[in-house]
């Protein structure tokens, strides 16, 4: 009931604050171009890039610009000089009141408890942390070998960056997946990265001293791990098709779970006989889950006709049903996904544990189980390493189809 309280409070002072003093005006629209964005946070300044563009019916598309992904936000909804502006997938938005160039609001997780972080924007801005840095005493381009620590422990990643001058592109990878397309600049001998897809908000911040790296990374509005970096251009991490397996005496995946009308399904209906089943374990919060999904979805509108399905375990934020329909009816509708989904309950391990408990090990979002006709399990592939990581996304995608090719054309009696 806070929560609730605290949101609709914001929403009425944010929608409704100043319109006593403009009755008589027609809606405005917040300039079209480039836009700098802040998350105010920990703090700390996040800074986003996105672009507004103005339709010619009068409505606006948002664009978020994280180097070069661009997701485009439609659904914008203006009153007088406040904007409201859903974060195209994900159950969160962002909130604010517009004038002469400027953005004052919050950005709000819809689903969570008291989550409102102040946002605030200006246009025509295009750099994302510093206007004129000094130039870079370094250059960052290679492979980092990465620890990330908290108060349960150290984390390995691998850093993979491009660096141009002081302009900074790359990524983090870990053995879950990864941490996207990241943007910054170098700063004489700072380097500073971010990213914001609406639902995560990511800062890193380092000092560079020769070939290694220390710093802090903050995400969104309370966690804060400390990381270092080594070059290690031969660093890698964990095969992600050995991070979670198969209990001992399981081949095969059994599960009932509702579909999104609550009817019962289960591997052993009609539909999936004599068909290869991938099982998708994922969330519509999640960013991986969505890179992952983007490319299921092409994948699968392309062959589905050859004996082919796709089955999709969503957790969500709530253990609620008619939550997660809305949640994930959106997802279907963004990326035109014509595959199956059944919703697991909350994103939270003990539900996970109940419907796939012959699973052990990473079992991570996204996780994907391939099955062959017979329903025996031919591989499973932890966490997802999106278009973001470049050659080891490309690297995926071709390992996949041709997994999946030769699993197509096998008999059934040379089946193991």
């Amino acid at each position: 009931m806070f929560r609730q309280l605290t949101f609709h409070t914001l929403v009425l002072l944010i929608l409704f604050s100043c319109q006593n003093r403009q009755q008589t005006r027609e809606p405005m629209l917040p300039a079209s171009g480039n836009w700098r964005g802040i998350i105010h946070t920990q703090g700390q300044t996040l800074p986003f890039n996105f672009r507004i563009e103005h339709g010619s019916t009068g409505g606006i598309e948002l664009v978020l610009i994280n180097g070069e992904e661009e997701l485009p936000v439609q659904d914008i909804r203006i009153s007088q000089d406040s904007i409201f502006i859903p974060m195209h997938i994900f159950d969160a938005q962002l909130l604010a009141r517009f004038s002469n160039g400027e953005m004052k609001g919050y950005w709000i997780k819809n689903y969570a408890e008291d989550y409102a972080i102040p946002f605030s924007a200006q246009h025509g801005a295009t750099f994302r942390f510093v206007d004129q840095p000094q130039p870079s005493e370094v250059n960052l381009t290679g492979r980092w070998e990465v620890y990330f620590e908290n108060d349960s422990g150290k984390r390995l990643a691998v850093g993979e960056f491009n660096q141009e001058g002081n302009n900074i592109r790359g990524t983090f990878l870990r053995p879950s997946g990864d941490y996207r397309y990241l943007v910054g600049e170098m700063d004489r001998n700072a380097l500073y990265l971010s990213t914001f897809d609406g639902e995560h908000a990511y800062l890193f911040t380092g000092l560079v001293s020769n070939d290694s790296i220390s710093g802090d990374f903050y995400s969104g509005k309370s966690r804060h791990e400390k990381w270092t970096a080594i070059r290690n251009e031969s660093i890698t991490l964990q095969d992600a098709h050995t991070l979670s397996y198969l209990k001992e005496g399981y081949t095969t995946l059994d599960f009932e779970l509702p579909d999104l009308n609550g009817n019962p399904v289960t591997l052993n209906d009609p539909k999936y006989e004599n068909k290869i089943v991938i099982v998708q374990v994922f969330g519509t919060w999640c960013s991986n889950c969505m890179d992952e999904t983007r490319f299921l979805s092409d994948w699968y509108n392309e062959n589905k006709d050859r004996g082919v399905e796709i089955i999709a375990l969503a957790f969500e934020r709530k253990d609620d049903l008619d939550y997660a329909r809305t949640r994930i009816e959106k997802l279907k509708t963004r990326f035109n996904i014509q595959y199956d989904f059944l919703f697991g309950g909350q994103n939270d391990k003990s539900y996970r544990t109940k419907a796939l408990p012959m699973l052990e090990g990473a079992v991570s979002f996204p996780t994907m189980i391939i099955m062959d006709r017979a329903k025996n399990i031919r591989d499973i592939h932890t966490g997802f390493s999106g278009p973001g990581t470049g050659e080891h996304y490309t690297d995926f995608v071709s390992e996949f189809n041709t997994f999946m090719d030769n699993l197509i054309e096998e008999q059934p009696e040379t089946q193991s």
